[in-house]
């Protein structure tokens, strides 16, 4: 793993990046690639696999970060997911995520969705063009009333993830074991209005019963059918089906309110597209 030397006269708004493929060959092309449509993007770290691409990503918080589909030890639909779970300070973004593959087929629908972008091997100067393009575009309207809608980015990291290891696609979970007081009670996955983690215990709330488990939000996301429910925090998943509706505070965070329940959930910066013109 190597990370660029800092350059104390550079621009400090200049966007900033990690390139994580375990092939030296092509960092070195689409590091020069880059360099020739957007010269002013720093390149901050490069990684030979997924761990190093999400350490790197925790080092240095760059605006993007371009993942090679399949790399060893963690893919980078892993790393993906990895990322997407990093707590972040409040005035901070998750990177943009732009995968690497030689496969048009899982491409093309990260593409279409618009929730992250894609460059194929090799990288050509007309598709990267495009590429950086669009990655401006949504950079440039982040947290504005112009930045793109688009699905939660687990939907997409669940379709990738089926793509990439056929059969290997998770049964989604249809009932909790959870403990409510003293027992143990099987709880159905549909009656789950949200689940919200602390540092021990995720509560798993539905319109009777109050309950706690042990398994983290960021394994429950891997467990859950994504279509039904939306991560709306690091700690907070919500089943759409139970969104009432969606309000702002007077800081003008989003919260969601729940059919129901009088729980008020406060949806973190990174999540705010999922409900652009409610």
């Amino acid at each position: 793993m190597s990370t660029a030397d800092t350059d104390t006269t550079a621009d400090a708004r200049a966007p900033r990046a990690v390139i994580a493929d375990d092939e030296r060959l092509m960092r070195e092309q689409l590091r020069a690639r880059l360099a020739e449509v957007w010269p002013e993007l720093q390149i901050v770290g490069e990684a030979k696999n997924g761990l190093e691409a999400v350490e790197l990503v925790n080092q240095h918080h760059p605006d993007l970060v371009f993942l090679d589909i399949r790399m060893p030890g963690l893919t980078g639909v892993d790393a993906a997911r990895q990322i997407a779970q990093m707590e972040l300070a409040e005035d901070e973004a998750l990177p943009e995520v732009v995968f690497i593959t030689a496969y048009d087929q899982y491409a093309v629908e990260a593409f279409e969705q618009g929730v992250c972008d894609y460059v194929l091997k090799p990288a050509e100067r007309e598709r990267l063009q495009l590429t950086v393009s669009r990655i401006q575009q949504r950079l440039a309207t982040r947290g504005t009333p112009e930045a793109p809608s688009a699905p939660p980015m687990q939907q997409l990291l669940h379709k990738l993830a089926a793509q990439v290891n056929p059969g290997a696609a998770p049964r989604y979970l249809e009932w909790i074991q959870a403990t409510v007081g003293q027992a143990i009670q099987m709880i159905p996955v549909a009656e789950v209005l949200f689940f919200i983690s602390d540092e021990k215990y995720t509560r798993v709330q539905t319109p009777t019963i109050e309950a706690l488990i042990r398994k983290p939000i960021k394994e429950l996301i891997d467990e859950l059918d994504p279509h039904i429910f939306w991560q709306i925090h690091r700690s907070t998943l919500v089943n759409v089906k139970a969104i009432a509706g969606i309000t702002r505070d007077f800081r003008g965070r989003q919260i969601v309110s729940v059919k129901g329940h009088p729980e008020k959930l406060e949806v973190s910066r990174s999540y705010t597209h999922l409900f652009k013109g409610m």
